[in-house]
Protein backbone atom coordinates (compact mmCIF):
# COMPACT_ATOMS: atom_id res chain seq x y z
CA UNK A 1 0.00 0.00 0.00
CA UNK A 2 1.24 3.53 -0.74
CA UNK A 3 2.34 5.53 2.26
CA UNK A 4 0.40 8.65 3.38
CA UNK A 5 3.13 11.02 2.24
CA UNK A 6 2.81 9.68 -1.33
CA UNK A 7 -0.48 11.59 -1.78
CA UNK A 8 1.08 15.09 -1.68
CA UNK A 9 3.75 13.90 -4.11
CA UNK A 10 1.03 12.67 -6.48
CA UNK A 11 -0.79 15.99 -6.30
CA UNK A 12 2.47 17.88 -6.87
CA UNK A 13 3.27 15.71 -9.91
CA UNK A 14 -0.20 16.35 -11.33
CA UNK A 15 0.24 20.10 -10.78
CA UNK A 16 3.58 20.08 -12.58
CA UNK A 17 2.17 17.92 -15.39
CA UNK A 18 -0.82 20.23 -15.98
CA UNK A 19 1.06 23.00 -17.88
CA UNK A 20 2.85 20.34 -19.92
CA UNK A 21 -0.47 18.89 -21.07
CA UNK A 22 -1.78 22.35 -21.97
CA UNK A 23 1.28 23.44 -23.93
CA UNK A 24 0.74 21.77 -27.36
CA UNK A 25 -2.86 22.95 -27.77
CA UNK A 26 -2.20 26.45 -26.44
CA UNK A 27 0.80 26.89 -28.74
CA UNK A 28 -1.28 25.75 -31.72
CA UNK A 29 -3.97 28.34 -30.89
CA UNK A 30 -1.30 31.05 -30.47
CA UNK A 31 0.13 30.12 -33.88
CA UNK A 32 -3.28 30.41 -35.55
CA UNK A 33 -3.92 33.72 -33.75
CA UNK A 34 -0.56 35.06 -34.94
CA UNK A 35 -1.41 34.19 -38.55
CA UNK A 36 -4.77 35.94 -38.11
CA UNK A 37 -3.04 39.08 -36.80
CA UNK A 38 -0.72 38.88 -39.81
CA UNK A 39 -3.70 38.96 -42.17
CA UNK A 40 -5.16 41.92 -40.26
CA UNK A 41 -1.82 43.75 -40.54
CA UNK A 42 -1.82 43.24 -44.31
CA UNK A 43 -5.35 44.67 -44.48
CA UNK A 44 -4.24 47.72 -42.49
CA UNK A 45 -1.33 48.30 -44.87
CA UNK A 46 -3.44 48.14 -48.02
CA UNK A 47 -6.89 49.36 -46.89
CA UNK A 48 -6.09 51.38 -43.72
CA UNK A 49 -8.92 49.55 -41.89
CA UNK A 50 -9.38 45.81 -41.27
CA UNK A 51 -12.57 44.72 -43.01
CA UNK A 52 -12.11 41.19 -41.62
CA UNK A 53 -10.78 41.42 -38.07
CA UNK A 54 -8.21 39.05 -36.61
CA UNK A 55 -10.93 37.66 -34.34
CA UNK A 56 -12.99 36.51 -37.33
CA UNK A 57 -9.91 35.36 -39.25
CA UNK A 58 -8.77 33.20 -36.31
CA UNK A 59 -12.03 31.31 -36.06
CA UNK A 60 -12.13 30.79 -39.84
CA UNK A 61 -8.53 29.53 -39.90
CA UNK A 62 -9.30 27.16 -37.03
CA UNK A 63 -12.36 25.83 -38.86
CA UNK A 64 -10.38 25.28 -42.06
CA UNK A 65 -7.65 23.41 -40.21
CA UNK A 66 -10.21 21.27 -38.37
CA UNK A 67 -11.88 20.37 -41.68
CA UNK A 68 -8.66 18.64 -42.81
CA UNK A 69 -7.22 17.52 -39.46
CA UNK A 70 -8.77 16.44 -36.18
CA UNK A 71 -6.41 17.29 -33.28
CA UNK A 72 -5.41 14.20 -31.24
CA UNK A 73 -6.16 14.02 -27.53
CA UNK A 74 -2.77 15.44 -26.52
CA UNK A 75 -3.75 18.69 -28.27
CA UNK A 76 -7.27 18.82 -26.86
CA UNK A 77 -6.31 19.86 -23.31
CA UNK A 78 -4.74 23.13 -24.43
CA UNK A 79 -7.42 23.80 -27.04
CA UNK A 80 -10.18 23.39 -24.42
CA UNK A 81 -8.26 25.62 -21.97
CA UNK A 82 -7.85 28.33 -24.63
CA UNK A 83 -11.52 28.18 -25.60
CA UNK A 84 -12.85 28.51 -22.04
CA UNK A 85 -10.42 29.79 -19.40
CA UNK A 86 -8.55 32.25 -21.63
CA UNK A 87 -11.84 33.63 -22.95
CA UNK A 88 -13.09 34.14 -19.39
CA UNK A 89 -9.92 36.06 -18.51
CA UNK A 90 -10.42 38.22 -21.63
CA UNK A 91 -13.99 39.04 -20.58
CA UNK A 92 -12.77 40.03 -17.12
CA UNK A 93 -10.11 42.35 -18.59
CA UNK A 94 -12.79 44.09 -20.68
CA UNK A 95 -13.89 45.81 -17.48
CA UNK A 96 -10.71 47.91 -17.53
CA UNK A 97 -12.02 49.69 -20.64
CA UNK A 98 -15.40 50.58 -19.12
CA UNK A 99 -15.86 54.01 -17.58
CA UNK A 100 -19.20 54.96 -16.06
CA UNK A 101 -18.23 58.61 -16.49
CA UNK A 102 -18.17 58.14 -20.26
CA UNK A 103 -21.82 57.08 -20.16
CA UNK A 104 -22.83 60.21 -18.25
CA UNK A 105 -20.79 62.51 -20.53
CA UNK A 106 -22.61 61.37 -23.68
CA UNK A 107 -25.77 63.28 -22.75
CA UNK A 108 -29.20 61.99 -21.68
CA UNK A 109 -30.89 62.14 -25.12
CA UNK A 110 -28.14 60.28 -26.96
CA UNK A 111 -27.88 57.76 -24.12
CA UNK A 112 -31.64 57.19 -24.26
CA UNK A 113 -31.51 56.62 -28.03
CA UNK A 114 -28.69 54.09 -27.70
CA UNK A 115 -30.36 52.23 -24.82
CA UNK A 116 -33.71 52.11 -26.63
CA UNK A 117 -32.09 50.87 -29.84
CA UNK A 118 -30.13 48.16 -28.03
CA UNK A 119 -33.08 46.83 -26.02
CA UNK A 120 -35.56 46.84 -28.91
CA UNK A 121 -33.08 45.13 -31.22
CA UNK A 122 -32.16 42.59 -28.54
CA UNK A 123 -35.74 41.53 -27.95
CA UNK A 124 -36.77 41.56 -31.60
CA UNK A 125 -33.70 39.63 -32.80
CA UNK A 126 -34.09 36.98 -30.12
CA UNK A 127 -37.76 36.59 -31.04
CA UNK A 128 -37.01 36.35 -34.77
CA UNK A 129 -34.28 33.78 -34.19
CA UNK A 130 -36.55 31.60 -32.09
CA UNK A 131 -39.35 31.87 -34.67
CA UNK A 132 -36.87 30.63 -37.28
CA UNK A 133 -36.24 27.57 -35.12
CA UNK A 134 -32.77 28.46 -33.83
CA UNK A 135 -31.69 27.18 -30.39
CA UNK A 136 -31.96 29.48 -27.37
CA UNK A 137 -28.24 30.06 -26.86
CA UNK A 138 -27.56 30.68 -30.55
CA UNK A 139 -30.48 33.14 -30.61
CA UNK A 140 -28.99 35.01 -27.63
CA UNK A 141 -25.58 35.23 -29.33
CA UNK A 142 -27.08 36.60 -32.57
CA UNK A 143 -29.19 39.11 -30.63
CA UNK A 144 -26.23 40.35 -28.58
CA UNK A 145 -23.93 40.52 -31.61
CA UNK A 146 -26.36 42.52 -33.74
CA UNK A 147 -27.52 44.80 -30.95
CA UNK A 148 -24.22 45.82 -29.35
CA UNK A 149 -20.84 45.18 -30.91
CA UNK A 150 -20.83 42.14 -33.17
CA UNK A 151 -18.05 39.64 -32.58
CA UNK A 152 -16.85 41.16 -29.30
CA UNK A 153 -20.31 40.88 -27.76
CA UNK A 154 -20.67 37.29 -28.97
CA UNK A 155 -17.28 36.38 -27.52
CA UNK A 156 -18.10 38.05 -24.18
CA UNK A 157 -21.57 36.54 -23.80
CA UNK A 158 -20.67 33.00 -24.93
CA UNK A 159 -18.94 31.81 -21.72
CA UNK A 160 -21.66 33.39 -19.58
CA UNK A 161 -24.50 31.39 -21.17
CA UNK A 162 -22.39 28.27 -21.77
CA UNK A 163 -22.60 28.40 -25.58
CA UNK A 164 -20.67 25.74 -27.49
CA UNK A 165 -18.18 26.26 -30.31
CA UNK A 166 -20.66 25.55 -33.10
CA UNK A 167 -23.06 28.24 -31.88
CA UNK A 168 -20.25 30.78 -31.52
CA UNK A 169 -18.81 30.01 -34.95
CA UNK A 170 -22.23 30.22 -36.61
CA UNK A 171 -23.12 33.59 -35.09
CA UNK A 172 -19.68 35.14 -35.64
CA UNK A 173 -19.23 33.89 -39.21
CA UNK A 174 -22.51 35.20 -40.59
CA UNK A 175 -22.46 38.39 -38.52
CA UNK A 176 -18.96 39.15 -39.84
CA UNK A 177 -20.08 38.87 -43.47
CA UNK A 178 -22.96 41.30 -42.98
CA UNK A 179 -20.69 43.60 -40.96
CA UNK A 180 -18.41 44.05 -43.99
CA UNK A 181 -21.44 44.63 -46.22
CA UNK A 182 -22.63 47.35 -43.84
CA UNK A 183 -19.30 49.17 -44.05
CA UNK A 184 -19.43 49.16 -47.84
CA UNK A 185 -23.12 49.96 -48.26
CA UNK A 186 -23.97 52.39 -45.45
CA UNK A 187 -22.39 55.50 -47.09
CA UNK A 188 -24.88 55.09 -49.94
CA UNK A 189 -27.62 56.26 -47.54
CA UNK A 190 -26.06 59.73 -47.15
CA UNK A 191 -27.38 61.13 -50.47
CA UNK A 192 -30.43 58.85 -50.47
CA UNK A 193 -31.71 60.11 -47.10
CA UNK A 194 -29.95 63.50 -47.27
CA UNK A 195 -28.21 62.91 -43.95
CA UNK A 196 -26.04 65.54 -42.30
CA UNK A 197 -22.57 64.64 -41.06
CA UNK A 198 -23.87 64.34 -37.49
CA UNK A 199 -26.89 62.26 -38.49
CA UNK A 200 -24.77 59.88 -40.51
CA UNK A 201 -22.29 59.53 -37.64
CA UNK A 202 -25.12 58.59 -35.27
CA UNK A 203 -26.52 56.12 -37.83
CA UNK A 204 -23.14 54.45 -38.29
CA UNK A 205 -22.55 54.28 -34.53
CA UNK A 206 -25.95 52.65 -33.98
CA UNK A 207 -25.76 50.07 -36.76
CA UNK A 208 -22.15 49.12 -37.58
CA UNK A 209 -20.77 46.29 -35.44
CA UNK A 210 -17.12 46.99 -34.54
CA UNK A 211 -15.33 50.26 -33.70
CA UNK A 212 -12.79 49.85 -36.55
CA UNK A 213 -15.69 49.22 -38.94
CA UNK A 214 -17.37 52.42 -37.72
CA UNK A 215 -14.23 54.31 -38.62
CA UNK A 216 -14.10 52.63 -42.02
CA UNK A 217 -17.72 53.61 -42.68
CA UNK A 218 -17.48 57.21 -41.41
CA UNK A 219 -14.01 58.49 -42.36
CA UNK A 220 -15.01 58.88 -46.05
CA UNK A 221 -17.91 61.08 -44.88
CA UNK A 222 -15.70 63.47 -42.92
CA UNK A 223 -14.12 64.07 -39.54
CA UNK A 224 -17.38 65.09 -37.82
CA UNK A 225 -19.08 61.84 -38.85
CA UNK A 226 -16.10 59.83 -37.61
CA UNK A 227 -16.11 61.62 -34.24
CA UNK A 228 -19.85 61.28 -33.66
CA UNK A 229 -19.94 57.70 -34.94
CA UNK A 230 -17.11 56.63 -32.64
CA UNK A 231 -18.74 58.28 -29.61
CA UNK A 232 -22.11 56.63 -30.26
CA UNK A 233 -20.43 53.30 -30.88
CA UNK A 234 -18.46 53.49 -27.61
CA UNK A 235 -21.64 54.27 -25.66
CA UNK A 236 -23.28 51.29 -27.38
CA UNK A 237 -20.33 49.07 -26.42
CA UNK A 238 -20.71 50.15 -22.79
CA UNK A 239 -24.12 48.45 -22.80
CA UNK A 240 -22.24 45.15 -22.94
CA UNK A 241 -21.36 45.37 -19.24
CA UNK A 242 -24.93 45.51 -17.85
CA UNK A 243 -26.03 42.92 -20.41
CA UNK A 244 -23.32 40.42 -19.43
CA UNK A 245 -24.07 40.86 -15.73
CA UNK A 246 -27.81 40.42 -16.33
CA UNK A 247 -27.30 37.32 -18.45
CA UNK A 248 -25.01 35.81 -15.83
CA UNK A 249 -27.84 36.05 -13.29
CA UNK A 250 -30.35 34.49 -15.68
CA UNK A 251 -27.96 31.82 -16.96
CA UNK A 252 -27.28 30.59 -13.41
CA UNK A 253 -30.76 29.08 -13.43
CA UNK A 254 -29.98 26.99 -16.50
CA UNK A 255 -27.12 25.25 -14.69
CA UNK A 256 -29.11 24.58 -11.53
CA UNK A 257 -30.50 21.12 -10.95
CA UNK A 258 -34.15 21.59 -9.83
CA UNK A 259 -34.17 18.17 -8.17
CA UNK A 260 -31.17 18.88 -5.96
CA UNK A 261 -31.69 19.71 -2.30
CA UNK A 262 -30.28 23.12 -1.56
CA UNK A 263 -31.42 23.41 2.01
CA UNK A 264 -28.66 24.03 4.52
CA UNK A 265 -26.08 24.96 1.91
CA UNK A 266 -24.19 28.23 2.16
CA UNK A 267 -24.99 31.02 -0.24
CA UNK A 268 -22.34 31.27 -2.94
CA UNK A 269 -22.08 34.42 -5.04
CA UNK A 270 -20.13 32.48 -7.68
CA UNK A 271 -23.20 30.28 -8.20
CA UNK A 272 -25.13 33.26 -9.51
CA UNK A 273 -22.36 35.47 -10.94
CA UNK A 274 -19.26 33.84 -12.52
CA UNK A 275 -15.86 34.84 -11.15
CA UNK A 276 -14.85 36.65 -14.33
CA UNK A 277 -17.98 38.85 -14.20
CA UNK A 278 -17.09 39.88 -10.65
CA UNK A 279 -13.60 40.67 -11.91
CA UNK A 280 -15.12 42.63 -14.80
CA UNK A 281 -17.17 44.75 -12.38
CA UNK A 282 -14.18 45.29 -10.09
CA UNK A 283 -11.98 46.54 -12.94
CA UNK A 284 -14.78 48.77 -14.26
CA UNK A 285 -15.20 50.28 -10.78
CA UNK A 286 -11.46 50.88 -10.48
CA UNK A 287 -11.39 52.53 -13.91
CA UNK A 288 -14.38 54.75 -13.09
CA UNK A 289 -12.91 55.82 -9.74
CA UNK A 290 -9.56 56.65 -11.32
CA UNK A 291 -7.78 53.98 -9.27
CA UNK A 292 -6.61 52.22 -12.42
CA UNK A 293 -3.69 54.16 -13.97
CA UNK A 294 -4.48 55.54 -17.42
CA UNK A 295 -1.25 54.26 -18.91
CA UNK A 296 -2.37 50.68 -18.15
CA UNK A 297 -5.54 50.91 -20.26
CA UNK A 298 -3.87 50.38 -23.63
CA UNK A 299 -1.67 47.40 -22.58
CA UNK A 300 -4.69 45.73 -20.94
CA UNK A 301 -6.75 46.28 -24.08
CA UNK A 302 -4.05 44.68 -26.23
CA UNK A 303 -3.82 41.67 -23.90
CA UNK A 304 -7.61 41.35 -23.99
CA UNK A 305 -7.67 41.37 -27.78
CA UNK A 306 -4.82 38.85 -28.00
CA UNK A 307 -6.47 36.43 -25.54
CA UNK A 308 -9.81 36.73 -27.35
CA UNK A 309 -8.27 35.94 -30.73
CA UNK A 310 -6.47 32.90 -29.23
CA UNK A 311 -9.81 31.72 -27.84
CA UNK A 312 -11.50 32.15 -31.21
CA UNK A 313 -8.79 30.02 -32.83
CA UNK A 314 -9.51 27.32 -30.24
CA UNK A 315 -13.24 27.53 -30.89
CA UNK A 316 -12.64 27.24 -34.63
CA UNK A 317 -10.65 24.06 -34.04
CA UNK A 318 -13.68 22.56 -32.30
CA UNK A 319 -16.28 23.46 -34.93
CA UNK A 320 -18.02 20.86 -37.03
CA UNK A 321 -18.53 22.51 -40.43
CA UNK A 322 -21.56 20.30 -41.09
CA UNK A 323 -23.39 22.04 -38.23
CA UNK A 324 -22.76 25.43 -39.86
CA UNK A 325 -24.17 24.18 -43.15
CA UNK A 326 -27.23 22.82 -41.37
CA UNK A 327 -28.16 26.10 -39.65
CA UNK A 328 -26.61 28.48 -42.17
CA UNK A 329 -29.81 29.55 -43.92
CA UNK A 330 -31.71 30.23 -40.71
CA UNK A 331 -28.80 32.12 -39.14
CA UNK A 332 -28.41 34.25 -42.28
CA UNK A 333 -32.13 35.04 -42.24
CA UNK A 334 -32.07 35.94 -38.53
CA UNK A 335 -29.01 38.20 -38.85
CA UNK A 336 -30.30 39.89 -42.03
CA UNK A 337 -33.79 40.59 -40.65
CA UNK A 338 -32.28 41.87 -37.41
CA UNK A 339 -29.94 44.17 -39.28
CA UNK A 340 -32.79 45.58 -41.37
CA UNK A 341 -34.78 46.21 -38.20
CA UNK A 342 -31.78 47.92 -36.60
CA UNK A 343 -31.36 50.16 -39.66
CA UNK A 344 -35.07 51.08 -39.78
CA UNK A 345 -35.21 51.84 -36.06
CA UNK A 346 -32.02 53.94 -36.15
CA UNK A 347 -33.14 55.95 -39.17
CA UNK A 348 -36.53 56.53 -37.56
CA UNK A 349 -34.99 57.81 -34.30
CA UNK A 350 -32.57 60.08 -36.17
CA UNK A 351 -35.40 61.61 -38.18
CA UNK A 352 -37.63 61.91 -35.11
CA UNK A 353 -35.06 63.80 -33.01
CA UNK A 354 -33.49 65.54 -36.04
Amino acid sequence: MPRDNDAPKGRFAALVDYPTRLLPGVLLCILIASVAFGFEFIELRFFEHPYVEALVMAILLGMVLRAFWTPPQRWQYGIAFSAKQLLEVAVMLLGASISFAMIAASGPLLLAIVVLTVFVTLGATYGLSRLLGLPTKLSILIACGNSICGNSAIAAVAPVIGADGDDIASSISFTAILGVMMVLGLPLLIPLLQLSATQYGILAGLTVYAVPQVLAATVPAGFVSAQVGTLVKLVRVLMLGPLVVGLSLVASRWHTDPTSKTGGKRFSLFKFVPWFILGFLALAALRSLGALPGDLADPIRKVTVFLTVISMAALGLGVDVRVLVKVGGRVTAAVTLSLLLLLALSIGLIQLFN
